[in-house]
């Protein structure tokens, strides 16, 4: 093969210029023959995606974490060193007061005497799976009520979107306050009541896309050869939005297993002897003074559960829109 020094210094006869043009303009594969554009194929969308979130260290330390959090919960019951409901003769001191840290309890006793690791972990499983139940319906409903508005138009736009506005007008937290007090609180109530209040932002977001989306070249096209409506939406429009919905959901979990813990706080959220991060931050205030992990421990398991999901989430975003670009 001619090196560009070779063929700048050569002899431009009309035959040379044109070999030198093929050597340059095909370079040769392993077996000597000339490699053609079929032989070089881009990277994959997913491909681009997978390398950008790996290479960012931080998304990689959230998804760590996040499947350490995840682990922990699944397994809880056969890693949990003690009953979290059960109250220990032997989980106070003579004076009533609770343990602190120690080899039978690892992380102490709370005020009755219960394990507060084994209280933790089962804690973790409420509040994840009602960050992810939670967070997968109000997508779920944002989505549908956003994909409605933004491809239907006229009344149904209108409609839908003056919903959404008065919905938003309400502090989303006196919202789920009595919404709770009025279904009576449970695992499902808090579940449902978050999902109502927490759609919103979503249905805004999937009909801007919509908008934008339904614009296109090839949905006119779609159009064109008569393809109905709802086949437009499903298999056109709401395809394109997969990135986005992904990322929101992945952002969404922290922001819904802070509300629960502040509904669990308030007393409106996960009753008591049931364990919940935010009810036992609730029970700890009140011997803080002399227990202080009490609240240590369901606070930094709260902040940690949190920081994890948030930088997943980040981490997802600049990923996918680096696949989307196809940089």
């Amino acid at each position: 093969m001619l090196s560009p020094i070779d063929v700048i210094d050569r002899p431009m006869t009309e035959s040379g210029a044109d070999e030198a043009a093929r050597e340059i303009r095909a370079p040769r594969t392993e077996s000597g023959g000339e490699e053609t554009a079929r032989d070089i194929k881009a990277p994959r969308s997913s491909q681009i995606i997978s390398r950008h979130f790996f290479s960012n260290r931080l998304a990689v330390l959230g998804l760590i974490m996040s499947l350490i959090l995840i682990s922990l919960a699944v397994i809880g019951p056969l890693v949990a060193p003690h009953d979290p409901i059960e109250q220990y003769d032997n989980g106070l001191t003579e004076v009533g007061a609770p343990l602190p840290p120690n080899a039978q309890f690892l992380m102490g006793t709370d005020q009755l005497g219960r394990d507060v690791a084994s209280r933790l972990i089962y804690g973790a499983r409420i509040s994840l799976a009602i960050g992810i139940l939670a967070n997968g319906l109000a997508i779920l409903i944002g989505v549908v009520v956003g994909a409605v508005a933004g491809y239907a138009g006229r009344v149904a736009e209108t409609v839908l979107m003056r919903l959404t506005d008065v919905m938003m007008a309400f502090p989303l937290i006196l919202l789920l306050i009595a919404l709770a007090v009025i279904l009576q609180p449970s695992f499902t109530t808090i579940v449902v009541v978050i999902a109502i209040g927490g759609w919103t932002g979503t249905a805004r977001l999937v009909r801007g896309q919509v908008l934008s989306i339904k614009e296109r070249d090839f949905i006119v096209a779609a159009r064109v050869v008569g393809a109905s409506r709802w086949d437009i939406l499903r298999r056109h429009i709401l395809p394109h939005l997969v990135p986005q919905i992904i990322t929101w959901f992945t952002l969404g979990i922290a922001p819904i297993i802070l509300i629960e813990s502040a509904l669990s706080y308030l007393g409106v959220g996960v009753q008591p002897p049931q364990p919940s991060w935010g009810n036992m931050i609730a029970e700890g205030q009140v011997v803080m003074a002399y227990a202080p992990w009490l609240i240590l421990f369901p606070s930094a398991a709260l902040i940690l559960t949190v920081v994890a999901f948030n930088l997943v989430g980040d981490g997802l975003r600049d990923a996918l829109f680096a696949g989307g670009r196809r940089v």
